[in-house]
């Protein structure tokens, strides 16, 4: 995790401040902006390993920059955390389904936050597994990370990325949301079940109406990749 870069867009300077005391003490590199303008010139020059993103700024939101950052091919890749005063179930919702990778509520401890970081950064980063994997016409390839469906290219997030590894490599079982927030997010504790929910609906519509299907919901349990019906 050492030598990673990590943006933090807050337009409070003491919070930037003590966010950035915290990563530089735990060997993290830290960039700033104020408000989504610098930030998204940081992003565009030294395309950082993981945004900091504060909910609430001056002129363009913090969400608005991440569902822009998503739809963008050369920032899509890139994890956010959206750092939100705003502790309602919805808001939080609202943050995953443009494209967040976690959520941490104001107040947080550094030591929080960085335990976050750590477990974001870890299911964005490479698989070392290395056999491509095929169903029907849905492809992935894990030495290029990448999946296509029907020969053509998936726009697909890091984290449904590893989800849909882990379905296409277990097939045929189902899984409670316990069971996926431990193989897939690594067993991090700060993740809430539902937000299992939220990533396989962004998996489904990646995968499209001739593939959504293969991930199905098992009612009282929770979820089962299947070709059969």
């Amino acid at each position: 995790m050492a030598d990673k870069t990590i943006l933090i867009v807050d337009d409070e300077a003491p919070i930037r401040e003590m966010i950035a005391v915290a990563l530089e003490m735990a060997g993290y590199r830290c960039l700033e902006a104020e408000n989504t303008q610098q930030a998204h010139a940081a992003i565009i020059d030294a395309k950082p390993d993981l945004i900091l993103l504060d909910w609430m700024l001056p002129g363009t939101t913090g969400i608005e920059l991440a569902r822009r950052l998503k739809r963008d091919e050369l920032t899509s890749d890139i994890p956010i955390i959206m750092l939100t005063a705003k502790g309602e179930e919805d808001n939080k919702i609202q943050g995953l389904e443009v494209g967040a990778d976690d959520y941490i509520t104001k107040p947080f401890s550094p030591r929080e936050l960085v335990a976050r970081l750590k477990a974001v950064l870890r299911r964005a980063g490479p698989v070392d597994e290395e056999a491509p994997i095929e169903v029907n016409g849905l492809h992935l390839d894990p030495i290029s990370h990448r999946v296509t469906i029907d020969g053509a290219p998936a726009e697909i997030g890091p984290t449904e990325y590893r989800l849909l590894q882990f379905f296409m490599t277990h097939q045929e079982r189902a899984y409670t949301r316990g069971q996926l927030l431990d193989q897939v997010w690594g067993g991090n504790v700060y993740v809430e079940e539902r937000t299992v929910d939220v990533h396989i609906r962004r998996l489904r519509k990646a995968l499209g109406s001739a593939y959504e299907g293969l991930v199905q919901t098992v009612r009282g349990t929770g979820y089962r990749f299947s070709t059969k019906g």
